[in-house]
Parts: structure tokens; C-alpha cells; sequence
């Protein structure tokens, strides 16, 4: 955190930037009023990179356009009918929103759009303090009307109005507020926190797109386990994603297993740290895996003799869960096929411990894995939170085994393109076949030999093809 006088001397640096300049300077000549708004006046006290300019204006979108379009590079629609245009001056990508006073009328899933009369009012009626503040431009003057630098160095999330108002204005913001305490370290205040909670119900009104989106922003921060936390404990988990409040498996005295929430965030916690120390971006894909990985352990959990606790097949439920809720959320097929297939496929390796696998079982792991290889390595080394050491050591040995023999069997035989030594023209032509069931089931066979033996070759293949084929007419 910054001083005040820091973080102001930031921000006059920007304005003092030749496109923010020159668009302050066309705004006041056009007679209008300019505001840098929201984020970037935030990060500047919190040395935070000054990115995504927002600005707000008393001028309606129509005007926006005609004062821009002479000194951009390019200008766009992002929502005309929301107050908001792009555009690009000197390189620099800004958008401008008319001042607006927007809220929900509790019958729709949209906000009714109404645009205001002062920055003051626009201020207001944002979600929290700490983005409730504005740089008048040209004059560059502070405008703070909430306590939003109070709440700043004091790391509170707060609502600018009184939050059961906030809330009710928007639901979503309730959700934002778990966003930004992952993301800011934030911490909820006590008023702000009970309207979370009595409100929770009303987070239904928001589609299914807004969620998601909100969710995925969450689950890319640096610390999410945080936000997730404060999702569940204010009930918005329950509404949102309801698998998560779920793992809270009820504990019998004489029946012992892990806590399956905390050791859910504990993996999550674990995957981003693998993902970073691996050298990837943030990888939503990833983080939902492994958030959602054991989400089949309620539906499957059985206390069995002796007290044992098991959750057999928790993979295939668990993956079907997930797909389940992830197209109910309106996430798209790839992100939603990849999820399912990292939670049916996380248990696997833990075969691998009880004795080396053949050159053929590592062929179809990574098979099975196709383009989630990467994944599923981070998600299965995460999965192991045991406190015993000496288990997680043998753990993390064997998969570190694992991983060299995939390595070394890719560089000797190309398993990134595991396929037959023959493909479906030569299987046609050898057996005489026309495209059909027949020639699937030929490529198949030729597919087991492949990974059960390696490469071996075109000539061995057709003579392996022809006896399966022989073989299979005289059945």
C-alpha cells in the first residue's frame, strides 16, 4: 500500500500520458465532464499495474462517439444501450460509460439501465467503496465521496450505500465481494458480510452467464480458496455451486476420513502453486478440476466394517456432477469436456504405487489423457495432502517416475500421436472393406496392439490384421 500522496502522483502521471491528455482535453472542450473511475484509481494506492482505463462522463453515449471519433485510432460499440464505448487513442485502449444510476426492479435478470446526472451519483451507486473513487480530468481532482481511501488502508470491503440496497441494486455484487477479497486480501466488513448472507437467495435473479463469469474471475485470482471460502459461509455456494457446500460430509465419531472441503481447497491451494512453479498462466480448466475433483464423494460415501470410510467410483460420479453443473452455469463444451475428463481421470496414477505398470499401461494413460496430460500431472500431485510424510514422499516419487517413463517413451515412439501402423484407407484396402462399422472395429484392434506392443511397423500390422480377421470370420 501506498501513501496517499503516492498514489495521487501516480495518477497524475497518467493524465499526464498524450492520449488520456488529449482525451481529457476533448471532453472539457466539447463542454462535458471526464472521471477516470473504478480500478485504476484503486490500484494506484495499491501499486497494482494502472490497467483497463474506465472513465466516466456526463455525455451521452451519441456524444461520447462524436468527441472521440476525431482522435482515436478506432472507436467501437461495447453497449450503447449500457452508456459504454471503446476506443483506441494513440495506442491506448480506454472505455467511456455515461454517468448511471442502474438497478434491478426484482422481476428481471438484467439491471434496468438509467443514466445519472453527477459523478457523485454514478459513485455511489457502485459495488464497494474501494472502487468508488474518481479522478476528475482535466483538473485532476480527487473525488472520494464513500471513504473509499479510508476503507483502502484499511483493506475493507464495504458498500458505498447501505448493502442490503447495493445488494438489492445488484446481487452479483455479493459475489464480487468473494472476488475481491481473493484478490485484494480484503477483508469483508461485519454489515457488508450479514446483507451477503441474508441476501443469498436473491444471487437466482442473475443468469446463469453472469455467474460463471464472476466464478471463473474468482477462481483466477491468485488465492481463490479464499473467496470460495466466504461463498460457502455466507450460503451463496449453496445457490451458485451447491457441490461445494456439499463436500461438508457430516463426520460419525467412529467413522474417519478427511475432511473433503478443506482437503477440496487444500488441492485447489496445491494446483495453483504446481501451476506457477511449472511455468503456467492461471488455468481455469485446472482450478475448476480441482476444485470440483471430489464432488462424487458425497453420493458415494459408505461407512463400511470396522468403521472405514469409502467412496468408490466418486471419479465417475463426480465427473458426471461436474458436467452437470457446469453446463447449468452455460459454461462452454470444451471447458466443461475437459473438467469431466480431469475428475474421471484424477485417481488413476494411484495404481501406479502398488507396482510398476507396464510400458503398456503408461501408453494408455497417456492415451486416456490426450490434451489433458499437463493437467492431470498437476492435479493428481495435488491431490495428495496426506500429513504423513513418508506417504507423501513415496507419492510424489512414484509420480515423478511416472512422468520420466512418459517422457522417455514419447521421445522413443511419438506417444503425443499414438495411432495404428495403419490407417483406415490401408485397413479398407487390405481387407477389401467399404467405410463402416467393420473398419472402426479393425482400426480399434490395431489401436490395442499399438499400445500394448509399440510401433510394429506396416508389414507386422497387416499380418496381425489379417489373423484378426481370419480369426473373427470363423467365430
Amino acid at each position: 500500500m501506498v501513501s496517499v500522496a503516492s498514489a495521487v502522483q501516480r495518477l497524475h502521471e497518467l493524465a499526464d500520458t498524450a492520449s488520456i491528455a488529449r482525451l481529457a482535453s476533448s471532453f472539457e472542450t466539447a463542454g462535458h465532464e471526464l472521471a477516470l473511475v473504478g480500478g485504476p484509481v484503486r490500484d494506484a494506492f495499491l501499486e497494482r499495474p494502472l490497467n483497463d482505463l474506465d472513465f466516466a462522463t456526463s455525455a451521452t453515449p451519441d456524444e461520447i462517439v462524436r468527441i472521440v471519433a476525431p482522435i482515436a485510432d478506432t472507436h467501437w460499440d461495447i453497449g450503447r444501450a449500457f452508456g459504454t464505448i471503446g476506443a483506441r487513442i494513440n495506442g491506448q485502449t480506454v472505455e467511456i460509460t455515461t454517468y448511471r444510476t442502474d438497478a434491478y426492479d426484482g422481476q428481471t435478470r438484467k439491471p434496468v439501465v438509467e443514466f445519472g446526472q453527477s459523478l457523485e451519483e454514478d459513485l455511489v451507486r457502485r459495488d464497494f467503496t474501494v472502487n468508488s473513487m474518481a479522478l476528475r480530468l482535466p483538473e485532476r481532482v480527487l473525488v472520494d465521496p464513500s471513504g473509499g481511501i479510508d476503507d483502502l488502508l484499511a483493506q475493507l470491503l464495504r458498500t458505498p450505500a447501505a448493502a442490503e440496497v447495493s445488494f438489492g441494486d445488484d446481487p452479483l455484487r455479493m459475489m464480487r465481494a468473494a472476488r475481491f477479497s481473493s484478490q485484494l486480501g480484503f477483508v469483508v466488513e461485519e454489515a457488508t458480510l450479514a446483507a451477503m448472507s441474508e441476501l443469498a437467495p436473491r444471487i437466482e435473479m442473475i443468469s446463469a452467464e453472469r455467474v460463471s463469469d464472476e466464478l471463473s474471475k474468482l477462481l483466477l485470482t491468485d488465492a481463490p480458496g479464499r473467496g470460495i471460502r466466504l461463498l460457502v459461509e455466507t450460503g451463496l455456494a449453496g445457490y451458485v455451486l451447491p457441490e461445494i457446500p456439499a463436500l461438508k460430509l457430516e463426520i460419525d465419531e467412529h467413522a474417519h476420513h478427511k475432511d473433503v472441503y478443506e482437503h477440496s481447497l487444500t488441492v485447489l491451494d496445491q494446483a495453483i502453486d504446481l501451476e506457477k512453479s511449472r511455468g503456467h498462466s492461471p488455468d481455469l480448466v485446472l482450478r475448476l478440476a480441482a476444485l470440483l475433483h471430489d464432488i462424487g464423494k458425497p453420493a458415494t460415501r459408505k461407512i463400511e466394517a470396522g468403521g472405514a470410510v469409502s467412496f468408490y467410483h466418486h471419479d465417475v460420479v463426480g465427473s458426471k456432477l461436474a458436467a452437470k453443473r457446469l453446463r447449468a452455469l452455460r459454461f462452454d463444451n470444451d471447458t466443461i469436456a475437459s473438467v469431466a475428463r480431469l475428475i474421471e481421470l484424477h485417481l488413476r496414477f494411484f495404481g501406479y504405487t502398488d507396482g510398476v505398470w507396464t510400458d503398456s499401461a503408461v501408453r494408455r494413460y497417456v492415451r486416456d489423457a490426450g490434451d489433458q496430460l499437463e493437467r492431470l500431472h498437476i492435479i493428481t500431485r495435488a491431490d495428495v495432502t496426506t500429513r504423513n510424510r513418508r506417504r507423501a514422499d513415496r507419492l510424489a516419487f512414484a509420480y515423478e517416475d511416472l512422468e520420466k517413463r512418459i517422457v522417455e517413451l514419447s521421445k522413443a515412439e511419438e506417444m503425443a500421436a499414438i495411432r495404428p501402423d495403419l490407417d483406415g484407407e490401408q485397413i479398407m484396402a487390405i481387407l477389401g472393406l467399404k467405410p463402416g462399422r467393420e473398419v472402426g472395429e479393425a482400426y480399434r484392434f490395431l489401436m490395442e496392439v499399438r499400445l500394448d506392443e509399440g510401433s510394429i511397423g506396416a508389414e507386422a500390422a497387416e499380418e496381425r490384421l489379417r489373423a484378426w480377421w481370419a480369426a473373427r470370420g470363423t467365430e
